[in-house]
C-alpha cells in the first residue's frame, strides 16, 4: 500500500507542478500595463468575435482550429485558475485570449479582426494593442 500512496503523491506533485509552471507562463506573456484590465473589460466583445473569426471560411484552418479549442478552454468551468476566483479568475481567460488573438493576427492579418469585431471603435483599438498591433 506504501508504494501506491507514493506513486498517488507523485502524480498529485507533478501535477501541482505543472499547473504552477502554467500559471508561471501565463504571468510571463501576460499583457503589459493596463492591457489586462482592457481585456478582462472586453471579455463580453470578444467572447463574440471568437466564434465569427473561426466560422470565417477564409482563415486557414489551423487558425480556425487554435480558435475553437480556445472557445473549449474558455467553457470549461474549471480552468487554470478557477473563475470563482476574484479578478484572477477572468484575468487567466483574458490572457489566454490575448495569446491567441496574437497568433491568429499574425496568421491571418488585422483585417480578419476589423471585419469580424462587434464592439465599438474604441474596443477595436484595444483589440489591436492587445494583439501586438498599433491602435489604428
Amino acid at each position: 500500500m506504501d508504494g501506491r500512496l507514493a506513486v498517488a503523491a507523485a502524480v498529485a506533485g507533478g501535477i501541482a507542478l505543472l499547473w504552477l509552471l502554467a500559471l508561471a507562463a501565463l504571468a510571463v506573456a501576460r499583457p503589459r500595463g493596463n492591457l489586462l484590465t482592457e481585456a478582462v473589460r472586453l471579455l463580453p466583445d470578444l467572447l463574440r468575435l471568437i466564434p465569427r473569426l473561426a466560422r470565417d471560411p477564409g482563415l486557414p484552418r489551423g487558425v480556425r482550429v487554435r480558435l475553437w479549442l480556445l472557445l473549449g478552454y474558455l467553457a470549461l468551468p474549471v480552468d487554470l485558475v478557477p473563475d470563482f476566483v476574484p479578478v484572477l479568475g477572468y484575468a487567466d481567460d483574458a490572457i489566454v485570449v490575448a495569446l491567441v488573438l496574437r497568433a491568429v493576427v499574425r496568421a491571418a492579418g488585422p483585417g480578419a479582426l476589423e471585419r469580424h469585431w462587434p464592439g465599438t471603435p474604441d474596443g477595436l483599438a484595444a483589440v489591436r494593442r492587445l494583439s501586438g498591433l498599433p491602435a489604428a
